[in-house]
């Protein structure tokens, strides 16, 4: 694997430290910059952090090359990667009493697939999971989450030099389900990762994605889509941390909101260390509003602390359906409801194309199909 790097405090104003100690994490108020939009009465009491022997269910479709075993918490710390960022992270290593390793070596002929569900949120859920890819290999995991729970999990990644890592992360829960998740990626000498997530069930959904650099050369795209229904939180976060020098990051997420109180968060943080020269980075940020009464919140970062990088910026995007892309389709003898739903198919197709495993692809277009069935199939809920 890739070694450790001797990494500095980070200097972001917009992050705190990774910590495994829970004290290190302070009970939010909710005034904090990282818990300023999270409604933290919706969390079902997940930040009291009181211990539980529930779990959810897991079945898993592994290839050759794939394996997964329990290790002790210890064991999963000594491994590496990034450290929890906020309570939940730390309370969920603290209370998983171990952690489930996923550990891949070798190029994979198939996808390594993991269900993941749960039959009730009246019972809190702590989950670990470390996916641990040795040098130079190859390989998609999906992650799949369906059902009803109240779950927190820290899930670390650490990619070996010269691995190529796919991730597909779906998150289809019922309409009751809480679920808040750090995802850490640490990405080894020239290795390349794509992250790809897919939030589209949940009462809250509470998602954040950090990233480092454990060598030069690395690559990472973040990939992603939501879809929130009336009442729907779901709130994604994003830390890039280029710790080495000529790196590369591609953040990429578009949402659609539809529903009175309909509400998603997205904010996007590159930190660009002194270290960091010649790297080339890039955020996005794209809503589109289908409905009166739905809100959504976007905040791009950029904090760069070296003039000598190749490329730089951020962009971001919210509105509603664009008048043009409508009229053409209609003048062509397209009905408005239909060319509404082309219109979000369209947003969205850029996105799931890119996955390129059939199956995945086909049940993600399905499920925004049911998403778009409640209010653009009936034209008059949808806001002109």
């Amino acid at each position: 694997m890739a070694a450790a790097l001797e990494l500095d405090h980070v200097q972001s104003h917009l992050h705190p430290e990774p910590s495994y100690d829970v004290e290190a994490h302070p009970k939010p108020t909710g005034l904090e910059e990282i818990w300023r939009f999270t409604p933290l009465k919706r969390l079902r009491g997940l930040l009291d952090g009181t211990p539980s022997d529930a779990s959810l269910e897991w079945k898993d479709e592994l290839p050759t090359g794939a394996t997964l075993t329990t290790i002790t918490t210890d064991e999963a710390k000594a491994i590496g990667g990034i450290a929890p960022l906020d309570r939940l992270a730390a309370l969920a290593v603290q209370n998983a009493g171990g952690a489930t390793l996923l550990s891949i070596d070798g190029e994979l002929d198939a996808p390594a697939r993991i269900r993941l569900s749960g039959t009730s949120v009246e019972q809190t859920v702590w989950g670990h999971v470390v996916v641990k890819v040795a040098p130079f290999s190859k390989a998609t995991i999906a992650f799949d989450h369906v059902g009803s729970a109240t779950y927190a999990t820290n899930v670390t990644y650490v990619v070996g030099d010269g691995a190529q890592l796919d991730v597909v992360n779906l998150v289809d829960w019922e309409d009751d389900a809480v679920h808040a998740v750090q995802n850490g990626i640490s990405v080894g000498r020239d290795a390349a990762v794509r992250f790809f997530e897919f939030t589209l069930g949940g009462d809250l959904v509470r998602s954040s994605t950090n990233v480092d650099y454990r060598g030069p050369g690395g690559s990472v795209d973040l990939l992603g889509i939501y879809f929130a229904d009336a009442g729907q939180h779901l709130e994604h976060r994003q830390f890039v941390d280029h710790t080495a020098p000529r790196t590369r990051s591609n953040v990429e997420y578009k949402g659609a909101l539809q529903g009175q109180d309909a509400h998603t968060v997205w904010i996007g943080n590159v930190l660009i260390r002194k270290v960091a020269e010649g790297i080339d980075t890039f955020e996005q940020n794209d809503n589109l509003v289908l409905t009166d009464g739905a809100r959504a919140d976007s905040v791009p970062n950029l904090e760069i602390e070296t003039g000598d990088i190749a490329g730089a910026g951020h962009a971001s995007t919210t509105g509603r359906f664009d008048d043009e892309h409508l009229f053409y389709l209609q003048s062509r003898g397209i009905d408005p409801t239909e060319a509404k739903r082309l219109v979000v198919h369209g947003f969205f197709n850029d996105i799931i194309r890119r996955i390129g495993v059939e199956d995945l692809q086909e049940r993600l277009l399905s499920a925004i199909e049911d998403e778009l069935a409640a209010v653009v199939g009936n034209p008059a809920a949808v806001t002109e």
